[in-house]
């Protein structure tokens, strides 16, 4: 059962962040909207599969005819061969999973991943809407905190943007697959689950990355699941500050670095970027799609070779 979260009050300095990560979603629309059209608008049909047929009438036999579609019902009433006529449903239900656990906070740029996510979730949902699609959202930490059902409109994308940037989760850790399975309960038809999360899963790492593979490969039997990494630069290298402490965001363990040597350094550098590696292979060899987003640069022409990329296999 989700718990409703007693939020404090947003100050004014707040939503001047707002304001600002908003303006940068509509001027990111506004400056891909011929991209983000070409890529999805007219063909979006095609770069996601699976959303089912929708009964649209019955009309006489005709030879040549699918014998499976033929409506006996109607047959034995009229004494005609009938077969029933089925179109494709176009409107598909778009469910974005959040990673808002403590780690997401984390930003060595100008924006936070959280922020990063937001950004990306904004850019999604708006592409979905504009193609007469239903947008939700589930933002999750090691439970999950909000689901805002699917649903239409300018509005319901700015509050999703919104919730994205202010929620204040209960908990710091990361349970993706408890998320899976809440999003395998709300849905009852075949919908495109976007999962935006850092994959900073903690220790022991390989055990938690088996269980979400696991999850990941249940899920997918019966979504279309892409993942959506946002990671940090500084998550893969460190300054040469002298002696450093590090915590982790979400356990609260500190570990003291001495960051004048170069051995440390690249040490650590290596440890993290088998680490990020090992996790992306891993769930693009169990047959799911994976989007890298990077703080600081620019992630629009990975999304939109993501969907070219699709659209070519769907082809």
């Amino acid at each position: 059962m989700i718990r409703k979260a007693l939020q404090p009050a947003i100050t004014a300095e707040d939503e001047a962040r707002a304001a600002e990560i908003l303006g940068r979603v509509r001027r990111m629309e506004v400056r891909t909207h011929r991209l983000v059209n070409d890529a999805l608008a007219g063909r979006y049909a095609s770069v996601f599969k699976g959303r089912g047929m929708d009964f649209d009438r019955v009309r006489n036999y005709v030879p040549g005819d699918d014998v499976r579609t033929i409506d006996w019902n109607v047959t034995a009433r009229t004494g005609e061969a009938h077969i029933k006529v089925f179109t494709e449903e176009r409107e598909l239900t778009i469910l974005l999973l959040i990673d808002i656990s403590a780690s997401a906070d984390f930003g060595s740029v100008e924006n936070s991943k959280r922020e990063l996510a937001a950004e990306a979730a904004g850019v999604l949902a708006a592409s979905a809407i504009r193609n007469r699609d239903k947008v939700g959202v589930i933002l999750f930490c090691d439970e999950v905190e909000l689901y805002i059902p699917p649903g239409k409109g300018r509005s319901h994308i700015m509050r999703i943007i919104r919730e994205i940037l202010f929620f204040r989760p209960h908990r710091k850790g990361t349970h993706i697959g408890h998320a899976l399975d809440f999003a395998n309960r709300v849905l009852h038809r075949r919908a495109v689950i976007f999962l935006v999360s850092d994959f900073c899963l903690g220790a022991p790492q390989e055990e938690k990355l088996k269980s979400l593979l696991t999850k990941l490969q249940v899920t997918s039997r019966r979504h279309d699941v892409i993942a959506v990494s946002v990671t940090d630069p500084r998550e893969e290298s460190l300054p040469d500050v002298g002696l450093l402490c590090i915590e982790d965001a979400e356990t609260g363990e500190v570990v003291e670095l001495n960051t004048a040597r170069a051995e440390v350094r690249d040490s650590y550098a290596k440890q993290a970027r088998q680490r990020r590696e090992n996790t992306v292979n891993k769930i693009r060899s169990r047959g799911i799609d994976l989007l890298e987003c990077i703080n600081g640069e620019n992630w629009m022409p990975q999304l939109m070779g993501f969907f070219q990329n699709r659209r070519q296999r769907s082809g």
